[in-house]
């Protein structure tokens, strides 16, 4: 359940403070480190919107907190960026259909983006049940490698379907870097270098 609040007591130095929820209930206990995504360090009357959780000794504290100010800013730009990102990889996904199709394109590669597609979005989908139970997390760096090799439709599909990665500026442009990469050295292989060097490789 998701609470509003506004932060109270913040000491800066210490990075943590109290949150007092809208319309009354519990107070919990912030620590800067609770904060999902910032723009800035807290500071007291910030409205913030958190998840709280009961600790063993009966106290409050807040998590996966964020501002609600950064909330609506997100939510302005990004569902226009969700969007064309969608349409970008069902454009790509049907050009790999009729490329394969008409014989452009050679079987193998297109198993491959299925393969890493499948691959990656599973990787996602254990990064975040790690993150949500504490485990040990799939480095990001793993997570852009899969996307470089082929898998970063499936990839995208993840980070919207299971709503992980997808808050992460830093983390996206990086992730749309591989895919124009990627999507680069595919239309690379069509061409007659391309595809006599691909046809090199598997006749090994």
């Amino acid at each position: 359940m998701r609470f509003q609040g506004k932060i109270t007591n913040w000491q800066d130095d210490k990075g943590f403070g109290f949150v007092e929820p809208n319309g009354g209930g519990n107070r919990a206990f912030v620590h800067i480190k609770s904060f999902s995504e910032r723009s800035r360090r807290p500071n007291d009357s910030d409205i913030i919107v958190y998840q709280q959780i009961q600790a063993k000794d009966g106290r409050f504290k807040a998590t996966k907190v964020n501002f609600v100010r950064d909330i609506k800013k997100n939510n302005t730009y990004k569902k226009p960026t969700r969007k064309l990102g969608s349409i970008i990889t069902i454009i790509f996904c049907s050009l790999l259909i009729v490329l394969t199709a008409t014989g452009k394109l050679a079987i193998q590669i297109t198993s491959i983006y299925l393969v890493t597609s499948l691959i990656s979005f599973l990787a996602y989908a254990i990064d975040k049940s790690a993150a949500q139970n504490n485990r040990w997390r799939t480095k990001e760096s793993t997570l852009h490698i899969l996307s470089l090799l082929g898998g970063w439709p499936g990839a995208f599909y993840a980070q919207n379907k299971l709503r992980h990665k997808s808050n992460k500026d830093k983390f996206k442009t990086i992730f749309w870097l591989t895919a124009i990469i990627n999507s680069a050295l595919l239309f690379w292989f069509i061409t007659e270098n391309g595809s006599k060097f691909f046809s090199t490789i598997i006749s090994f």
